[in-house]
């Protein structure tokens, strides 16, 4: 069967039986060929769409090599939570947001025929209709509030729908997930919820302390999300959530995203088997209507493993110094599952899903519409 005959067969399939069809392991230039699955909407609600084979020079911003859009049509993505602006650093938070903020939306210009800045949830089913990249704005530290909450405003005006209140440590905010004290939101965090909540910006709280996401659950007039995690019932680590914190989330309607992360199992060594495991225990806690995926990588496949850990082992070693890093983060470790990445990975999720025994009406929820759903129900239909 030629590629172009594999791309229409694939195209009237359902997630599950489409995953059933494609291989388990690709390497090199045939994943590049990997056919789209054009069966459900995938959502990423923390991703990237970079080359993790070139250096990007630290900056958040990216570049949309050809060879990415390529790969992410192929992994069948419909819409990413991009994280952009400040995280860490000696740079000012605010100007370093805004600067980021533009110097993406000149790239998605330039790329128009391939992404669409997401604004609302029927933008991304605009991105689904069009054969698009839904590109989501995301914060993941609130540094850039400074001591002004109404910069939500700005930010918000600027496109920016996901705005994480903590990174790892603590902020004018609250406590980070590594943050020793536990000690919550702040007043100043409670003012910039509420800002939020008027803004329809949604609020997440993947790195924060558990008192933090316990709070911000309560005091936020809007449903709260926890778009990239593990579950610390499973693997008891600082960034993954107790099931106080999952429950309390989708109790009031928000949204659980698990990552493919080193996190998911205590030897820092994670399978896909560990992404199933952490799916299953968020969908027993929480109901299969607030579950969905946050892998917090990209999916451009890495083509030396053994290249890309030496970089690695110096981004870790950077950001241990800089105090943002996390408990499990290791210079053996890798910042993804290693038998679930490239554009392979939602349709071997899909098919893991499918073994383990889930509908198929369940697996496309996890795979993106509980997150759609999340969405209409913060920024609108």
């Amino acid at each position: 069967m030629t590629t172009n005959d594999r791309r229409k067969f694939l195209t009237g399939l359902t997630w599950t039986a489409a995953a059933a069809m494609l291989p388990w392991e690709v390497q090199g230039a045939a994943v590049q060929r990997a056919p789209a699955a054009d069966g459900g909407i995938v959502i990423n609600a923390l991703g990237g769409l970079n080359d993790p084979n070139r250096d990007a020079g630290g900056g958040l911003v990216p570049e949309f090599s050809a060879r990415v859009l390529s790969e992410a049509h192929a992994s069948g993505l419909t819409a990413v939570n991009i994280t952009l602006g400040y995280v860490s650093g000696s740079e000012d938070p605010f100007e370093a947001s805004v600067r980021d903020i533009a110097a993406t939306d000149a790239r998605v210009r330039a790329n128009e025929g391939d992404l669409l800045k997401v604004l609302t949830a029927r933008d991304i089913r605009r991105a689904k209709a069009e054969k698009k990249i839904g590109l989501i704005y995301g914060f993941q530290n609130g540094a850039m509030m400074g001591k002004d909450a109404t910069r939500v405003d700005i930010f918000a005006n600027l496109g920016v729908r996901v705005f994480q209140l903590t990174y790892n440590p603590a902020n004018q905010l609250g406590d980070g997930s590594m943050a020793p004290e536990n000690r919550g939101l702040t007043p100043f965090g409670r003012e910039v919820v509420a800002r939020l909540n008027e803004r329809h910006v949604m609020v997440d709280l993947s790195h924060s302390g558990e008192r933090t996401c316990l709070e911000a659950a309560r005091v936020s007039k809007a449903p709260i999300s926890i778009n990239h995690t593990g579950c610390r019932a499973v693997t008891d680590l600082p960034r993954n959530k107790t099931d106080a914190e999952l429950r309390l989330v989708a109790e009031r309607g928000g949204f659980i995203g698990i990552y493919f992360m080193p996190f998911l199992n205590a030897s820092g060594h994670a399978r896909a088997d560990d992404v199933v495991a952490h799916i299953d225990h968020a969908v027993n806690v929480c109901g299969e209507d607030h579950v969905g995926i946050g892998t917090d990588g990209s999916v451009t496949q890495i083509d030396d493993l053994h290249a890309y850990q030496a970089v690695l082992a110096k981004e870790i070693a950077e950001r241990k110094a800089a105090g943002i890093s996390a408990a499990g983060e290791r210079p053996d470790t890798y910042p993804f599952v290693v038998d679930l990445r490239g554009p392979q990975q939602f349709h071997k999720l899909a098919q893991l899903l499918a073994q383990k025994g889930y509908s198929s009406g369940r697996i496309e929820k996890i795979l993106g519409l509980n997150f759609l759903r999340y969405a209409e129900s913060v920024w609108g239909s």
